[in-house]
């Protein structure tokens, strides 16, 4: 049995993916793991549409593609506000997102987790900012998948860039208007190593104590 920390601190965003098939049983074991997770009032608001199909790939991809791009134009801007060591890791990754914007269509799964609204109770939908309750029924699944990926030996990321473009998602896949897409989470064997060491901020940068502010020691 992997150990839970371990799958954690090596649960790399995975861009590159091979075509070759997941088989049924590795695919199951995701989607059950996403079961799993809970949700507000273990209502679980969410679904997950397990694209494979060549043809809605492809719509996916051509949606994908040039949300990546546009985004990728305002990610360029901050690299060069970037020390030099962290500038270079970060043009890595504006490779991989370069790949995956490419070769999305050739992934051999794409999750893509959608929710009811009516299904939620989204206690901050009333107050003065953007409203942040209402996914949090919904992405607990989406870890728990990923983390099951990660045990499976399979590649994946989570993107909302698809959001950019909502309306053409939800016609490509045959949403209901009422329905919001959340997370889109590609699925595949790593080209090369796949996942390993990550970087992070330590719960020393990251956590208070008692309250805001305050050094967690």
């Amino acid at each position: 049995m992997n150990d839970i920390y371990e799958m954690m601190s090596t649960l790399r965003a995975v861009r590159r993916l091979r075509p070759d098939p997941i088989p049924d049983d590795v695919l199951n074991r995701v989607l059950q793991a996403a079961a799993w997770a809970p949700t507000g009032g273990n209502m679980q608001p969410w679904r997950v549409i397990v694209v494979s199909s060549p043809e809605r790939k492809k719509a996916l991809a051509d949606i994908y593609g040039p949300a990546w791009y546009r985004y990728a134009k305002g990610y360029d801007e901050r690299l060069k506000q970037l020390p030099p060591d962290e500038a270079e890791k970060a043009r890595k990754n504006r490779v991989a997102g370069d790949y995956l914007a490419d070769h999305l269509a050739d992934s051999p799964t794409i999750l893509m987790f959608v929710a009811d609204p009516k299904m939620m109770a989204i206690t901050d939908a009333k107050l003065d900012r953007i409203s942040m309750v209402g996914g949090g029924s919904v992405y607990t699944a989406v870890q728990n998948a990923m983390l099951a990926a990660r045990t499976e030996g399979l590649g994946c990321v989570l993107t909302t860039l698809h959001c950019l473009a909502e309306e053409e998602v939800k016609a490509a896949l045959e949403i209901p208007d009422d329905w919001a897409t959340l997370a889109m989470v590609p699925l595949g064997y790593p080209v090369g190593t796949g996942h390993g060491s990550i970087t992070r901020q330590p719960p020393a940068v990251l956590a208070y104590d008692d309250a805001f502010g305050i050094a967690w020691s």
